[in-house]
C-alpha cells in the first residue's frame, strides 16, 4: 500500500494515516478505492484491532478533498455519478467499520470537502486549535456540491439550518466554531492529538465513552448567510426542524433566497438544497441516490468547467514568479514603507502587517495619520468582534505600523509603496524624495491608469521603478495588477509578485500603457454605459442589466463607488491616450462640475444617506443628457451586450499589443479585480463560448450603428478568420 499506512499499537488501536506520495497535501482519487478496500479488510480481519485512529502524515493537512484534476477529466455524467457514488460507498463502508472498531478522526489541518466527508463518517472527531484547522464543504465555489455523502451526514449531525450555513456557502469553520456545532467532539493543542485520540479510541472500544449528541434546532431560523436577503416575516413562522410544516418553509425559504442571491446563475447551492431536502424527507438512501445524480450533472455542467478553470489559473498563478526569463530571484522584503495614509494607503499598510511585515506609514500630517490609524484599526477591531482575532493578536499587528510625517525610519526600507494624489508632477516629486531617503528601496506606483515607464522618467534607477495597482477596498478585494514598465528589472518585478503573494494577493503582471490592463477594459465598458445612459436609458435600467448578466454592481452604482471626479480623470487619459475610440460622452463634465461625485458626496447617479447600498435613482440627474427626464431604455440584452462587448473588445486589443501575458491573465484580472461574472470565465472564456465569429459579427453590427467604438481587433478578426480560440 502507498497511500495508508497501519499501525497497531499494543493497546489494540490502529493508527491509520493517509499520505498521498509525492504531494504537498491529501486528496481522495478514484485509484485509491482498491487500496481503501483492502485498508477496510485488513483493519476488520485483524483480531487485535480494537480501534482505529485516523489521521494525515501531512505536516499541515488533514484531507484537502477530491482531487480537482481528476474530476476536471471527466467526460460524461454517467462516469461523474459513478465517482460520487463510489466515494459514498467508501464512506459507508468507514462508517461499517467503525459500527464495530470505533474509528477517531484524528484533524489537524484543512479537512475541506471530500475530507470533512470522510471525516463525517468516523465515529468521533478530535481537531487541533490551530489556525491552519478549517472544516468546511467548499464545492460550491467550483460549481459542484458534497458527491460523498456531504449532502446526507452534515444534516443528520449538526441539524438542517447549520448544515445549509456550511454547504450553500462554500464556507469553512475554524475547530472552535466546529465544536460548537457539534461538527467535532474536541478541540485540542495539537502535540496531543494523536495522544488524546488513541485514548478515546480506546474508551469508544470498552464502552467507557458514549458521545451525547443533540443536534442544533431551527431556532435561529434560515441559514446565516441567506437571513439578510429572506422575509423576515416568514422567519418568524419557522418551526423547529422535526415539524414536517417547518421543515417546508424552510427549504422554499431557502430556495427563494438563493435564487436572489444567485440569479439564477449559479445551479450548485439549489442542487444541494434539492439534494438535503431529498433527504431529509425521502430518508436517507433516497437523499445519497439525488447527491450523486446532481453531482454527476454538475461536473460537466459549463458553470462548473468555468470556475474549475479559474480555480487550476489561480493555481498556476501561485508558482509563477511574474518573469519569463529564467534563473531570476527577487530578493528578500522585511520592511515596507507606505506613502500616503489615505483609503488605499490604509488599506496596503492594513494587508502588510496582516502578512507579520512591518510598515512605516507616512502622510502630510498628524490627522491624516491619525485617520488612517483608525481605518487599520477599525479593520482589526472588526476581526475581533467576528473573533478571528484574539485582542492580543490585534494589537500585535497593529504594533507592526508606524507613523510619520516625514521620512524618518524609511531608510532601510525594501519597497516604497506611493497611494498619493493622481498627477505626474506629484508622483515626480515623491520619486525623487524616496531614491534620496530610502536609496536601495524598489519605487511601487499604486497608481490605476499613469503609465509607469512616464513616472520612471528622470529617474536615477529606472529598473526599480514598477506598479503595484491595488483594488478597493483592499483588505477584501484579492487581486494586485503588477506593473511592469520598458526599465523595469526583472529581479523588481520577481521581488514585488513574491510581495504581493505574501500579503494574500492574486498577482497578474502586466506590460506598461495607459490603464495597464483592468482599468483599460474598464473604461469603454462604462464609457458604453454612458453612452447609453446619455441616450435615453433610466440608470436603474442599465444597472439591473449588467447585474443580471452576473456582475455584483452596474456601470452606473461603479462609478457612483469609485467616484465620478475619478472616473471622469481616468476618462480624459484614456481618451488622450487611444483618441476618438474611447471618447467619453459629451456633457458628463457637467456631473463633477454640479458636485455628483457619487457616494462621497452623497449624491451621483443614486441618492446616498448614512444607510449602506444605493438609495432611489436621483431624478434630477437626468438633466445633463440630451433626452432629459423622458426616459426610454433599449432591451436588457442589447445593454449587457454592448458594454460587455467594449471589454471584451479591449481585452483583445490589450493581447495583441503585448499588454497581457497571457489570456489566463486577462480572465483572471478581470475576474478578481473588476467582478466579470465567475460563472463565465472571463472575457477571453467568454468570447471562446460565443466563438470568435461571433464576437466579431456582433462588434460590426454594432459598430455599423454606433461608429468606430466597436470596430472589431485584430486579435479577434484573426481567430475568426482561423476559427481558432484564446484559450487552446
Amino acid at each position: 500500500m502507498s497511500t495508508f499506512r497501519i499501525d497497531v499499537g499494543q493497546d489494540g488501536v490502529a493508527l491509520l494515516l493517509m499520505d498521498v506520495p509525492g504531494e504537498s497535501t491529501n486528496t481522495l482519487r478514484a485509484d485509491f478505492q482498491e487500496e481503501f478496500e483492502q485498508v477496510f479488510k485488513t483493519l476488520a480481519d485483524d483480531g487485535a484491532v480494537k480501534a482505529i485512529v485516523f489521521a494525515s502524515a501531512k505536516p499541515d493537512s488533514f484531507v484537502m478533498g477530491a482531487d480537482i484534476e481528476m474530476l476536471a477529466r471527466v467526460k460524461t455524467q454517467a462516469e461523474a455519478t459513478a465517482l460520487a457514488r463510489g466515494g459514498q460507498q467508501a464512506m459507508q463502508r468507514l462508517e461499517e467499520l467503525g459500527k464495530k472498531k470505533p474509528i477517531v478522526a484524528a484533524i489537524h489541518g484543512p479537512a475541506l470537502g471530500g475530507g470533512l466527508e470522510l471525516a463525517l463518517a468516523c465515529t468521533y472527531r478530535i481537531a487541533t486549535d490551530d489556525k491552519k484547522t478549517q472544516l468546511g464543504q467548499p464545492e460550491v465555489q467550483l460549481g459542484l456540491l458534497p458527491g460523498a455523502g456531504g449532502t446526507q451526514r452534515l444534516p443528520a449531525l449538526i441539524g438542517i439550518a447549520q448544515a445549509l450555513d456550511i454547504i450553500l456557502a462554500g464556507k469553512s469553520v475554524k475547530a472552535s466554531k466546529a465544536r460548537k456545532l457539534g461538527l467535532v467532539d474536541e478541540v485540542v493543542p495539537k502535540p496531543i492529538l494523536l495522544e488524546i485520540a488513541r485514548k478515546r479510541a480506546r474508551e469508544l472500544a470498552d464502552g467507557t465513552l458514549r458521545p451525547e449528541r443533540s443536534k442544533l434546532d431551527m431556532k435561529h431560523g434560515l441559514p446565516k448567510f441567506l437571513r439578510s436577503i429572506a422575509d423576515p416575516e416568514v422567519l418568524q413562522s419557522v418551526a423547529l426542524e422535526e415539524n414536517p410544516l417547518g421543515r417546508k418553509i424552510l427549504f422554499q425559504q431557502a430556495r427563494k433566497a438563493l435564487v436572489a442571491k444567485t440569479r439564477g446563475h449559479y445551479p450548485a447551492p439549489e442542487k444541494a438544497l434539492e439534494a438535503v431536502r431529498i433527504g431529509v424527507e425521502k430518508g436517507a438512501e433516497e437523499g445519497y441516490r439525488a447527491e450523486a445524480t446532481l453531482f454527476g450533472e454538475l461536473v460537466v455542467s459549463e458553470v462548473s468547467k468555468r470556475l474549475v478553470e479559474i480555480f487550476f489559473a489561480t493555481q498556476a498563478l501561485k508558482k509563477d514568479s511574474g518573469v519569463d526569463e529564467a534563473g531570476v530571484k527577487g530578493k528578500k522584503v522585511q520592511k515596507i514603507a507606505m506613502l500616503g495614509a489615505g483609503l488605499m494607503g490604509a488599506g496596503i499598510a492594513y494587508v502588510t502587517a496582516e502578512a507579520g511585515l512591518p510598515v512605516r506609514l507616512k502622510d502630510k500630517d498628524d490627522a491624516a495619520l491619525g485617520r488612517g490609524f483608525k481605518q487599520i484599526a477599525g479593520i482589526l477591531d472588526e476581526k475581533v468582534k467576528r473573533r478571528r482575532l484574539s485582542r492580543r493578536e490585534r494589537d500585535d499587528k497593529l504594533a507592526l505600523v508606524t507613523g510619520t510625517t516625514d521620512y524618518s525610519g524609511m531608510r532601510n526600507a525594501d519597497v516604497v509603496i506611493e497611494a498619493v494624489f493622481e498627477d505626474i508632477k506629484v508622483k515626480h516629486a515623491v520619486l525623487r524624495d524616496v531614491e534620496r531617503e530610502a536609496p536601495n528601496a524598489i519605487f511601487a506606483s499604486n497608481t490605476s491608469s499613469l503609465p509607469i515607464g512616464k513616472i520612471a522618467e528622470g529617474a536615477e534607477h529606472p529598473e526599480r521603478v514598477i506598479g503595484m495597482h491595488f483594488f478597493s477596498p483592499v483588505n477584501k478585494m484579492p487581486l494586485l495588477e503588477v506593473i511592469r514598465a520598458p526599465r523595469t528589472s526583472p529581479e523588481t518585478v520577481a521581488t514585488v509578485v513574491a510581495l504581493g503573494k505574501k500579503i494574500g494577493k492574486t498577482v497578474i503582471v502586466v506590460n506598461d500603457g495607459p490603464g495597464f490592463y483592468t482599468s483599460r477594459i474598464l473604461a469603454p465598458y462604462v464609457n458604453e454605459a454612458a453612452f447609453i445612459f446619455n441616450d435615453g436609458a433610466a440608470v436603474e435600467d442599465i444597472d439591473k442589466a449588467l447585474v443580471d448578466f452576473g456582475f455584483p454592481v452596474g456601470p452606473m452604482q461603479l462609478l457612483d463607488e469609485v467616484g465620478i471626479d475619478v472616473g471622469a480623470k481616468v476618462a480624459h487619459i484614456m481618451h488622450e491616450a487611444f483618441g476618438a475610440r474611447l471618447a467619453p460622452p459629451a456633457g458628463f463634465e457637467k456631473l463633477v462640475e454640479g458636485g455628483r461625485l457619487g457616494r462621497k458626496a452623497k449624491k451621483g447617479f443614486y441618492w446616498y444617506g448614512e444607510e449602506k447600498g444605493p438609495k432611489l435613482v436621483d431624478e434630477t440627474v437626468y438633466a445633463v443628457t440630451p433626452q432629459g427626464a423622458r426616459r426610454s431604455s433599449p432591451p436588457a440584452a442589447e445593454i449587457a451586450e454592448r458594454c460587455v462587448l467594449q471589454m471584451i473588445n479591449e481585452a483583445a486589443l490589450c493581447l495583441g499589443e503585448g499588454i497581457l501575458r497571457t489570456p489566463r491573465d486577462g480572465d483572471i484580472g478581470a475576474v478578481f479585480g473588476l467582478g466579470f461574472p465567475p460563472f463565465r470565465g472571463g472575457p477571453f472564456r467568454y468570447a471562446d463560448t460565443l466563438g470568435a465569429a461571433q464576437v466579431v459579427e456582433r462588434l460590426r453590427r454594432l459598430q455599423d450603428r454606433f461608429g468606430l467604438r466597436f470596430a472589431p481587433a485584430p486579435k479577434l478578426r484573426e481567430l475568426a478568420t482561423s476559427g481558432g480560440k484564446f484559450h487552446g
